[in-house]
């Protein structure tokens, strides 16, 4: 099976400060590859070398969409305890789009994988979230069995990180795992870069390779296309991005 995925939920501009494209060049990349829309998504305020919670309040200057590609609101929200707190208030998370809730080891130490499952389950109630971020990070590992079917219940979309892959011990192994769990119940995914420069947007190799291995029915990836993501928007969060 081939994939073609044209959405990317996960990208970062200069504003988070370890990446280097500005969000225009970000879209004007995703145009030149036919990507049609993406989710900018800078890290939160933990995260050292970032910004105050105000630059996400004032997202609402991007427009909807430039040169054609839609662009989503968003943050990739660190997770700062083991009781699932992130590090941007409600009132903030309110008025994005798109909401990634990942740990990075920079926001909190590593622990044990119950203390990750049990975190898991506190955010698959939290209503803001809309993406549990590369979860397939080994330093995090969790009961992949228990958790799993329980965020696709509530309504959360799990990541496949294709950066990941590159950066983030035995992802690998355990994207596969959490992919065939996925598949045996039915929850939607995500496929996403993670990209950090805008060369990056919309190229999903062995994200795309795995799903293939795998298997992964295509109507169970939400951002196979702008059409899914913009109709799951006005669902879920009554937004409608041609407004």
């Amino acid at each position: 099976m081939s994939y073609r995925i044209k959405t990317d939920l996960h990208t970062h501009s200069v504003a988070t400060g370890h990446a280097y494209s500005t969000i225009v060049e970000m879209v004007t990349e995703a145009a030149a590859r036919g990507i049609e829309m993406i989710a900018n998504t800078d890290h939160g305020p933990a995260m050292p070398d970032t910004h105050h919670q105000m630059y996400f309040w004032n997202m609402q200057v991007i427009p909807r969409s430039y040169r054609g590609v839609y662009i989503l609101r968003g943050i990739e929200a660190n997770i700062i305890d083991w009781d699932g707190r992130l590090d941007l208030e409600e009132r903030y998370l309110k008025r994005l789009d798109w909401v990634i809730a990942s740990l990075h080891t920079l926001c909190i130490d590593e622990t044990d994988p119950e203390t990750v499952s049990r975190m898991w389950l506190k955010i698959a109630d939290n209503p803001y979230v809309d993406v549990i971020g590369h979860c397939g990070d080994e330093r995090f590992r969790f009961d992949y069995e228990r958790v799993i079917p329980v965020l696709a219940e509530k309504g959360k979309l799990i990541e496949i990180n294709n950066h990941s892959f590159a950066v983030r011990p035995g992802s690998d192994r355990n994207c596969r795992r959490i992919l065939e769990i996925c598949k045996e119940v039915s929850a939607k995914i995500v496929v996403d870069t993670d990209a950090h420069f805008c060369t990056e947007v919309g190229d999903f190799p062995a994200a795309e390779k795995l799903l293939e291995e795998v298997a992964y029915p295509e109507e169970l990836i939400l951002n196979l296309n702008a059409a899914r993501v913009k109709e799951h928007l006005k669902t879920k969060k009554g937004i409608d991005l041609d407004k």
